[in-house]
């Protein structure tokens, strides 16, 4: 069939106009994926999905969230963080991310205090909080913590020798206090000879290794205060001249003598045995979130009885092998059961939880409607000289988180994954192995040649 010119040029603008209009429309579709991406979770269990108390938590802070991950280049861990940023950029696209290696920058990585590899730090409203680990769970309690609307204000003993919140001296919690300012917490000094009582603004009490005796008044100030439902951390010392003991007995708690020693650690690089490496953390919002071992020099061990009104928690347990040792610490140490000591595991650290006094019994009380108490049996770890060993500074950030927190912590139930094993029998393997490698190919090679003979007789 011969074509007339008028028609072929007809054809030829008909095509032209075809691909100029399948390339505007691919165009258009293109420019419409950048202005309104969409995306979507087709997992099984939306593991790539926010929670909705996440979501929740996005949508009521107002200001810019700013990430730091500092990871080195070509690591390995980028990619996951870049992956859970993501996830919460999709609900809240002013939170930025940032790279920054920590060898380039050794003066904000000192300044900061990272010290792991893909560590985070995150900024909102001029504080901010360091993130070890890596998770939605962790992330979302960091932001949680930094969307305080104010600074809460912690009280510490002063008047007796107690480590001072600010104070530069060695055994001072200067460096602690710094870092409690970063997360909307402000520690101040109480001198309660003077107050006579803690005042109402307070969100807790921190009872720092008094070292000399308190007066009759101080001591029923504090105690009118646990009684009255107060928050308290008690940092418990082995040596203890604060004549605290109603206060002991209110709280349900005996102090052991001696100091807890660990025959492991010369085996761990630990020259002093009374240094107690704390690797057993007891299930409880403050230790979850710990992966070192924390350090406790000159720890006290303790005993805390169940009937005193008080639900109890083991927060931090000392090794089998340690004891209380109730000599000199200058000599060969040996465990002596005819002194009185106490063999390992030995509790050093415990939370406290009961209902607030005054309010209608319940069974299950909400978590601001609770009174909240912790005990360590050891002052050190958060000093200046110590508080960088180990998981030190996260076991005392997340102690006051917890005493201090005024809305429960937000939990997000962990999302398991669907069995991705596939187990056949022996038969099911033979039958799909003669179905792709004989049976398909053969029903192709009879189909092409019948084709064939088809074609052939035509």
């Amino acid at each position: 069939m011969r074509l007339d010119p008028s028609p072929r040029r007809r054809l030829w603008l008909q095509n032209q106009l075809f691909t100029l209009l399948f390339g505007l429309v691919i165009g258009l579709l293109a420019w419409l994926s950048t202005r309104y991406p969409m995306q979507a979770d087709w997992t099984a269990n939306g593991r790539n999905t926010l929670s909705a108390a996440s979501q929740t938590l996005l949508a009521r802070m107002d200001g810019p969230i700013r990430v730091t991950a500092y990871v080195r280049e070509q690591s390995a861990p980028r990619d996951a963080i870049a992956r859970l940023i993501g996830r919460y950029q999709r609900h809240k696209p002013d939170l930025t991310l940032r790279f920054a290696n920590p060898d380039l920058t050794p003066d904000r990585t000192r300044e900061l205090g990272i010290t792991q590899e893909s560590e985070l730090y995150v900024e909102y409203r001029g504080r901010g909080a360091k993130l070890q680990q890596l998770g939605e769970q962790s992330l979302t309690q960091a932001l949680q913590r930094l969307s305080r609307p104010q600074e809460q204000v912690v009280l510490f003993l002063d008047g007796h020798g107690e480590r001072k919140p600010l104070g530069i001296a060695n055994h001072d919690l200067g460096a602690f206090g710094r870092e409690l300012e970063k997360i909307g917490i402000r520690p101040r000094p109480l001198d309660l000879a003077a107050k006579g009582r803690v005042p109402v603004e307070a969100a807790a009490l921190v009872i720092a290794g008094p070292q000399l005796p308190l007066s009759p008044d101080v001591v029923e100030a504090i105690v009118g205060y646990v009684r009255q439902g107060g928050h308290l951390l008690w940092l418990l010392e082995p040596d203890d001249p604060s004549n605290l003991q109603p206060l002991a007995a209110a709280l349900g708690i005996a102090r052991w003598p001696g100091v807890v020693v660990d025959a492991d650690a010369p085996s761990l690089g630990i020259k002093n045995p009374a240094f107690v490496p704390i690797a057993d953390y007891g299930p409880h919002p403050i230790t979850e979130t710990l992966r070192a071992p924390a350090l406790l020099p000159m720890a006290a061990a303790m005993n805390v009885r169940s009937d005193a009104g008080w639900t109890v928690t083991a927060l931090l347990e000392s090794q089998s092998r340690s004891w209380t040792e109730t000599g000199p610490l200058d000599g060969p140490l040996r465990f002596d059961p005819d002194r009185a000591e106490r063999p390992g595991p030995l509790t050093v650290g415990v939370a406290l939880v009961r209902p607030r006094p005054g309010l209608t019994p319940d069974l299950n009380p909400p978590a601001v409607h609770r009174q909240r108490v912790v005990v360590i049996g050891d002052g050190d770890f958060l000093s200046n000289t110590y508080l960088g060993n180990g998981a030190n500074l996260e076991l005392g950030l997340n102690i006051f988180n917890w005493l201090t927190l005024d809305e429960p912590p937000i939990l997000i139930a962990p999302r398991t994954t669907p069995d991705p094993d596939l187990n056949l029998s022996e038969g099911a393997l033979a039958l799909i192995a003669a179905t792709f490698l004989v049976g398909l190919p053969g029903m192709l090679l009879i189909c092409g040649w019948l084709i064939w003979f088809r074609r052939r007789r035509w």
